[in-house]
C-alpha cells in the first residue's frame, strides 16, 4: 500500500480526504500508523485501492 501511494504521489492527508468522501473516516495519523504496521482488514485495503484509482491487483501466493 505504501508503495502504491508513493508511486501515485498520494499523501496520507489526501488518502484521508478521499476515504471521507466514501464515508470511511480516518485521520491522517491513524492512516499512517495503520498502513505502517500493516494491520488493516482486506475490506479497508479494497476501499483504499479503489479511492486511489488502482484497477488491477496481482497477488502471489
Amino acid at each position: 500500500m505504501k508503495g502504491e501511494l508513493k508511486r501515485r504521489g498520494i499523501t496520507y492527508a489526501a488518502l484521508a480526504e478521499k476515504l471521507t468522501e466514501k464515508d470511511a473516516h480516518k485521520s491522517e495519523r491513524n492512516l499512517a500508523n495503520k498502513i505502517s504496521r500493516g494491520s488493516f482488514t482486506a475490506a479497508f485495503f479494497m476501499i483504499c485501492i479503489e479511492v486511489i484509482g488502482v484497477r488491477h491487483v496481482s497477488l502471489e501466493v
